[in-house]
């Protein structure tokens, strides 16, 4: 056998080993066309390059893809690469600190290797779509690793924290999720000295540490449902909730989820809710949507709606003269 071909084969090994969580001997060599000799062979090649396979003895047992002390070279299937070589892009219009670069050497390197006919087909998507930035608040990679970590560990974290309507303090939570909303960061936590779940701010973390105290997961509500309704409701005077006649999703597509959020009605309607330090804002931008609306609350809400119409009465009239 040449090396060419060996060479071949141990990398369809390890395309296959990356494939699924595990393979038996056997299954390897029937795939491959070789003995199960062959195959210990060609893991022990790869293990000599730095790929950790792990390989479990007995019934049930087989080869395993693991974890190593660097990471190796991958290898991706033409769809894999495609998509690979679009998050990247997409990526480089991140709000982690560091992130763009990161992506944009990656895309580098991806590109450099990718062969011509996948390539056009990436120039092809990148030519086709436009990616709309935000004015998001950077975010520090370090900070999100340290927090992922903090949440997957179920241990506490201590910060300093700073709000709009609080002084800097310090801060003992317990992680549970993280949740990015639009161009910002957000942290699900069981506040410990307030006895209660809150939300975080990322941008508004300081001084960050992991403890080493680890704390039993108590039951929590959904983190991407609670991270919504705190940050479009608790920081606002005014919790206005409108019934719209129109398709949930249709008005979901209008309004983003860190502004308001959405409830399913009957009958061809649903309720928008939405926190404001403004009734007037609200009804403006409600008015604009198009959608017949009835103000279910708050009174202030009602009140807006009266100014706005009489005000628009006023300009239609002069308009007539």
């Amino acid at each position: 056998m040449t090396v060419e071909s060996t060479t071949e084969r141990v990398l369809r090994v390890l395309a296959l080993l990356q494939s699924r969580p595990s393979w038996t001997a056997d299954e390897l060599a029937a795939e491959l066309g070789v003995t199960d000799r062959s195959v210990r062979r060609d893991v022990d090649r790869l293990r000599a390059l730095g790929y950790p396979v792990r390989a479990t003895p007995g019934v049930g047992g087989g080869y395993q893809l693991g974890a190593g002390t660097r990471l190796p070279p991958l290898l991706l299937h033409d769809d894999e690469a495609i998509a690979t070589a679009v998050s990247l892009r997409l990526a480089s219009g991140s709000t982690i600190a560091g992130a763009a670069e990161a992506a944009l050497r990656a895309l580098a390197k991806l590109d450099q290797v990718m062969p011509p006919r996948l390539r056009a087909e990436v120039r092809a998507i990148y030519g086709a779509t436009e990616t709309v930035v935000g004015a998001g608040t950077e975010i520090d990679a370090d900070t999100l690793l340290a927090l992922a970590r903090a949440c997957r560990d179920a241990t506490r974290v201590r910060f300093r924290y700073t709000t709009r309507q609080e002084a800097d303090d310090e801060r003992t939570v317990e992680p549970v999720r993280m949740v990015a909303a639009g161009q910002r960061w957000y942290l699900m936590a069981w506040d410990v000295d307030r006895d209660d779940w809150r939300t975080f701010r990322l941008d508004r973390m300081r001084d960050m540490s992991l403890t080493t105290w680890r704390f039993r997961p108590r039951q929590h509500p959904d983190p991407v449902s609670y991270v919504q309704r705190s940050v479009t409701e608790s920081p606002y005077r005014y919790i206005a909730r409108i019934r719209l006649r129109a398709d949930a999703d249709q008005v979901r597509d209008m309004v983003p989820p860190q502004v308001g959020r959405v409830e399913d009605d009957e009958d061809g309607w649903c309720v928008l809710v939405v926190g404001a330090d403004d009734p007037d804002w609200v009804v403006m931008h409600v008015a604009r949507m198009g959608f017949e609306a009835v103000v279910l609350e708050p009174p202030e809400l009602r009140a807006a709606a009266d100014r706005l119409a009489t005000h628009l009465a006023a300009i239609a009239s002069r308009s007539d003269r």
